[in-house]
């Protein structure tokens, strides 16, 4: 794929568990581009009701405006299946990602490999000091804002 014309989509998902069956997506960030440029966000999440602990809760407490609210992943899934169209996905690719996505019929590949890294557990703060980048609480924008400076 050429990340400098080709359209394609950026995302992020915040699960409870590591596999779909166990679990939810509490939150779903997404950025499709055409070339490096933005076209449109996707910022959707769990309602806050129907997340049981409290540590999740606090870790999506922010910008509570900017999300669409769904009663649960299947929702947030159909949303985000119908939104992307079909275009490829660079994704995270942890256990958890490739697990919440493997119903999707997109391409998926590992962002990564477009930055020359391997996924790690500090990838991010990797990424945040490589590139000078602002911390942010969307890493979906990390990724981006570091894809931008790579290329």
């Amino acid at each position: 794929m050429n990340l400098l014309k080709d359209e394609y989509i950026i995302l992020e998902l915040i699960p409870t568990a590591i596999t779909k069956e166990k679990g939810d997506i509490i939150q779903l960030s997404a950025l499709k581009l055409q070339g490096l440029n933005l076209i449109e966000r996707f910022d959707y999440r769990l309602n806050e009701n129907l997340i049981a602990f409290p540590d999740f809760k606090e870790l999506i407490s922010y910008d509570k405006d900017s999300f669409t609210y769904k009663d649960s992943t299947k929702e947030i899934l159909d949303s985000f299946k119908e939104w992307t169209n079909g275009l490829p996905l660079l994704i995270i690719d942890n256990l958890y990602t490739e697990n919440y996505l493997v119903d999707l019929n997109n391409k998926k590949e590992s962002i990564f490999k477009y930055l020359g890294k391997t996924y790690h557990d500090n990838i991010i703060e990797e990424l945040i000091k490589e590139y000078e980048l602002e911390p942010s609480n969307y890493i979906v924008d990390i990724l981006y804002e570091s894809l931008i400076k790579h290329l």
